[in-house]
């Protein structure tokens, strides 16, 4: 077992006893990582704030039922989706909303160049640019983009993840970045 696996475990134990504190430092270790996945999902600030607290929630709600000897993350993740999916249809949208802050947020998160005014301009066009185009993806893929590329996910993490084998991951990155460059290609 993993190191961190170890830690979560003996936390987990300690909420399933009802110590608020240990699931506390669980949702410490894995708030940043749930705001960016729903900021992935419904691209607003407030609502992915709103939506990865709701599902941490939910997980303490449901603790007692989560095995100890599997990854908090997988778990919680499929929580943290059916939240957001649930937030999506209820606001009768089939596509995502945008947001410019939230578009140049996520790539910020892998790029952190110069702070140079042009610099700064060309990476929030470009941000926008790729915003859209992977809003337009299909669900399935979308959430492939999202995780390999903004949550730096291996191929076996997300295959774990999303609870599929990991060569429908790997066709259905290459399906996304496909119609990926076709789109973008054609924006600019």
């Amino acid at each position: 077992m993993e190191i961190d696996t170890i830690h979560d475990r003996a936390l987990i134990l300690s909420s399933q006893k009802g110590d608020k504190q240990a699931f506390g430092l669980i949702v410490k270790r894995y708030m940043q990582r749930a705001y960016f996945v729903a900021l992935g999902f419904v691209g607003v600030h407030e609502d992915a704030m709103d939506l990865s607290q709701e599902a941490f929630v939910r997980s303490f709600k449901a603790i007692k039922r989560f095995d100890p000897e599997k990854k908090f993350f997988t778990w919680f993740y499929q929580i943290l989706r059916n939240c957001c999916y649930n937030f999506l249809r209820d606001q009768k949208k089939n596509v995502y909303a945008f947001s410019e802050i939230s578009g140049r947020q996520l790539l910020e998160l892998r790029d952190e160049e110069s702070n140079h005014p042009d610099s700064l301009f060309e990476k929030r066009e470009l941000a926008e640019c790729i915003w859209r185009t992977i809003q337009e993806l299909p669900e399935n893929e979308k959430e492939i983009i999202l995780l390999r590329e903004f949550q730096e996910m291996s191929y076996r993490e997300i295959a774990d993840l999303l609870e599929i084998p990991m060569g429908t991951v790997m066709s259905r990155l290459y399906t996304a970045r496909k119609k990926m460059a076709h789109q973008f290609k054609n924006k600019l």
